[in-house]
């Protein structure tokens, strides 16, 4: 029984969105809501990317004067081998 209402009620949705289109200038209405939210979404995922852009930079070539970044990794490399011995040494 409920299946039945789900259906009825998009049934109603579709027949309500297809009545609402049937008009020219409904249809003007939702193709600029549809570009507008497109050029917002556009316009968003371009800023984010143009902020990654330094960073990915950076990790491609890394700069051999920035000590603090070289000590980050030379302790990162370090990590394994003090657990290796660690574990055979006791």
């Amino acid at each position: 029984m409920m299946a039945l209402g789900k259906n009825v009620v998009l049934f109603g949705v579709g027949v309500a969105g297809v009545s609402f289109l049937t008009t020219k200038a409904n249809r003007g209405k939702v193709k600029d809501i549809w570009i507008s939210a497109k050029d917002k979404t556009m316009s968003f995922l371009n800023r984010k990317c143009s902020e990654l852009d330094p960073l990915i930079e950076k990790a491609g070539h890394p700069d051999p004067y920035d000590h603090e970044d070289n000590k980050m990794v030379d302790e990162g490399a370090m990590y394994g081998i003090h657990y290796y011995n660690n574990a055979k040494h006791g």
